[in-house]
């Protein structure tokens, strides 16, 4: 099923579905692993499937460069200057924050696949959202006016072209599940933007898919959560024309785990991410996978998981984060005691 936009289709999909042994005996569930951090290029993740849409529309358009906003060390910045760079086009990143002191982690990847990265440090006058888009704003007029022609993309894709990625999922997703005879399971994903989050629901929504949908949030709202889904839904639907409705009480995102920031340093969360590691092999992310992970766990404690239940978790990639300088120090810090120096 297809809501009739088109892409340039340079994933190799679907993405591996895998069982988590090691850790389904720990936690005394049935945990699956939906491996969208091996989408490819600039080391994957979840934001590639967004980008086989816009890349479409920036080529229809004639684009000759790809603008974004996000964090400084965001992922879909650095997964735009990959898609930037495999298309033959400019791209620059904009962010409202300082500057870390270092090239590390997503800015030396941007760096290192050609972007510029345009940092503002916070006037704490006006939200971040406002200074983001009027920066961007400038960076696209000083670009234009140099002869490129610029395609802007929202923080995180999160638009409504931009739910289709995790639209399509939905529905590979619903695929794999019912071949590995696992289709009462419940889809968990991390909650950022949304977008990812929205095309899930979406797509499982439109598709009558067995499949349930938990959003974890990994950081604060200054509205509730709930209305901006369903604004974002709504919107969604008009521009589609979706045959079903949404109420505030059908989007299930779980608030509870995200410690008061994003991106935050996080005792838990580290010790999530070292028992994935330790387990199974797997690096999660301090801001997305690893506070998802580590909710899951908490939710297995509080019975919000019943024991027995399937999971699927959405892995969305993020790993470079895991050296960004505020997370490396407490990484350091904790596993400094296992390097012995002979």
């Amino acid at each position: 099923m297809s809501l009739g936009c088109k892409k340039v289709p340079f994933l190799n999909l679907p993405t591996p579905l895998e069982y988590l042994p090691g850790v389904s005996r720990d936690l005394g569930i049935n945990l699956y692993l939906k491996r969208d951090d091996l989408t490819g290029y600039g080391m994957g993740g979840n934001k590639l499937r967004k980008l086989e849409y816009f890349l479409f529309d920036a080529q229809q358009q004639g684009a000759t460069m790809l603008l974004t906003v996000g964090g400084t060390q965001s992922n879909h910045g650095r997964l735009t200057a990959a898609v930037a760079a495999k298309y033959g086009l400019k791209c620059a990143i904009v962010a409202i924050d300082e500057y870390p002191g270092e090239v590390s982690s997503n800015i030396l990847l941007d760096r290192i696949m050609g972007a510029e990265v345009i940092l503002k440090e916070d006037d704490h006058q006006r939200s971040e959202m406002v200074q983001s888009h009027e920066t961007a704003m400038a960076v696209k007029e000083r670009y234009e006016a140099q002869g490129e022609k610029v395609y802007y993309i929202p923080m995180g894709g999160s638009n409504e072209l931009g739910i289709l990625g995790y639209y399509d999922c939905a529905q590979e997703l619903t695929v794999q599940a019912a071949e590995m005879g696992i289709s009462d399971s419940r889809v968990i994903t991390a909650v950022g933007s949304m977008g990812t989050y929205m095309g899930l629901f979406c797509g499982l929504r439109d598709i009558q898919s067995p499949l349930s949908l938990t959003g974890v949030l990994i950081m604060p709202y200054e509205e509730s959560v709930r209305a901006f889904a369903k604004d974002y839904f709504d919107r969604v639907k008009e521009g589609y024309g979706l045959e079903f409705d949404a109420e505030k009480s059908d989007f299930h995102i779980d608030e509870d785990y995200f410690y008061k920031g994003y991106n935050n340093s996080v005792p838990q969360v580290r010790e999530a991410i070292y028992q994935m590691a330790r387990k199974e092999a797997i690096i999660l992310d301090p801001c997305y996978t690893g506070k998802a992970f580590n909710a899951i766990c908490q939710m297995v404690r509080d019975r919000k998981i019943q024991q027995g239940e399937t999971i699927i978790f959405i892995h969305t990639g993020g790993q470079p984060g895991i050296n960004t300088p505020h997370h490396r120090i407490e990484f350091e810090r904790e596993l400094s005691d296992g390097i012995k120096i002979l």
